[in-house]
């Protein structure tokens, strides 16, 4: 049968064959790396989600809070308006808005936490009608730490012109956050995570904040590296019986070409 395979009638075919039942069984590793990396986020997201709450204040700026993703944090500061922006097409029970975020400069220290404030109607989310959601004073916030995902503004600049003053550079309306980018725009430093505000259950006005859950299933990752390996399976071992079927049936009908009709004349 080997010989078969790799004949000339066959060798391309086999050939094609060994190259298909490679790639489905790699993307069935694949698949299963995937699920590692999944296990993996979950345990560091349970870590932090039942950790006790991060009091964060000075002393805790030089610990490693981008890994501290879903860490329940407890910050004292003040809000810094003159940095808010609002992330454009959020949705808050059927209604579209925006969500506002307001930098809150933390209590004794030189750095500040944007901090996720909730949904607000979009027509009350220009510079001047947010005014009405200022919070002066010293305030302490109760929220997750989350991480920012990779971001693009709503205009069409990537860097800020140079010909523009530094208030005509800043930008407050954002497709996506980019916490890199909002601190270049920033004189105070900004953390690399930004703060999910707690809803309070009394509040009756924008913001309307709201906790993400953390999604710590594992995903479909093993049911399709299963389904890629038995497609490997299949082609592998069903290629051999199907040569030899064809060659059967081959050979049958050149017997059959050659056989002569005993009153044939």
């Amino acid at each position: 049968m080997f010989a078969l395979l790799f004949s000339r009638r066959w060798l391309l075919s086999t050939l094609l064959v060994i190259v298909a039942a490679a790639v489905m069984a790699r993307l069935g590793i694949w698949q299963l790396d995937r699920l590692e990396a999944r296990r993996a986020f979950n345990a560091r997201v349970l870590e932090q989600v039942i950790a006790d709450p991060l009091q964060l204040d000075e002393d805790a700026l030089s610990l490693d809070l981008y890994a501290m993703e879903y860490r329940q944090t407890v910050v004292t500061g003040e809000y810094m308006p003159e940095d808010e922006i609002v992330l454009r097409n959020q949705v808050w029970q059927g209604q579209a808005g925006m969500t506002l975020f307001t930098p809150l400069r933390i209590a004794g220290a030189d750095s500040a936490i944007l901090v996720e404030r909730g949904w607000i109607p979009a027509e009350q989310a220009d510079r001047q009608s947010r005014a009405v959601y200022h919070s002066p004073g010293t305030l302490t916030l109760t929220g997750v730490l989350r991480r920012a995902e990779t971001d693009f503004e709503v205009y069409g600049r990537i860097h800020p012109d140079p010909t523009l003053s530094a208030d005509q550079q800043r930008l407050d309306v954002w497709n996506n956050l980019d916490l890199e980018r909002i601190a270049a725009q920033m004189e105070t430093p900004l953390l690399p995570v930004y703060l999910e505000q707690a809803p309070d259950p009394g509040k009756d006005a924008p913001p309307y904040a709201a906790l993400s859950e953390p999604d710590l299933s594992e995903g479909p990752h093993q049911g399709y590296a299963i389904q890629w390996f038995i497609f490997a399976a299949i082609l592998g071992l069903g290629y051999p019986f199907f040569v030899r079927r064809q060659e059967i049936a081959r050979s049958t009908k050149s017997d059959q070409g050659n056989y002569e009709h005993p009153l044939a004349f």
